[in-house]
């Protein structure tokens, strides 16, 4: 009787232990990841929020052109960096979507290799066509 429980007990805990080790279970790196996005979402926002305070500032004086060039530089360039950061993160997501359909399809067969991105992500051509249409 006493194997018998320390054998249930055994299987219970390497259950347990191999939780995290059977296919399906990413939901610790899942929640990380959505909230680096949320992160991301929220900087970029502010960033916006700060690149739309210096034109305001700008146009009403308080910034001489040479300031608001340099300033308009530096936000754009940390906006863009947020942005690359947001694609990244929007790739892996992706990629990691399409390899578990995958491995629900098809197990036996070999993931392919995530595609190219474009020389220019999403984020960064919608930041370079509000900039046309401000211009």
């Amino acid at each position: 009787m006493e194997v018998l429980v320390v054998l249930v007990v055994l299987a219970a805990v390497a259950w347990l232990v191999l939780a995290p080790l059977r296919p399906g279970h990413s939901g610790a790196a899942e929640a990380e990841e959505s909230a680096e996005h949320a992160e991301l979402e929220a900087l970029k926002e502010a960033k916006y929020r700060e690149i739309r305070d210096a034109d305001l500032d700008h146009r009403t004086g308080k910034l001489s052109d040479a300031d608001y060039g340099t300033l308009n530089r530096e936000l754009r360039a940390e906006a863009m960096e947020l942005l690359r950061r947001l694609d990244e993160l929007e790739a892996v997501r992706g990629a990691r979507a399409e390899a578990g359909v995958r491995a629900e399809e098809a197990p036996a067969e070999a993931a392919e290799p995530a595609p190219a991105a474009s020389a220019e992500p999403a984020h960064a051509a919608r930041v370079r066509d509000d900039d046309a249409r401000r211009a």
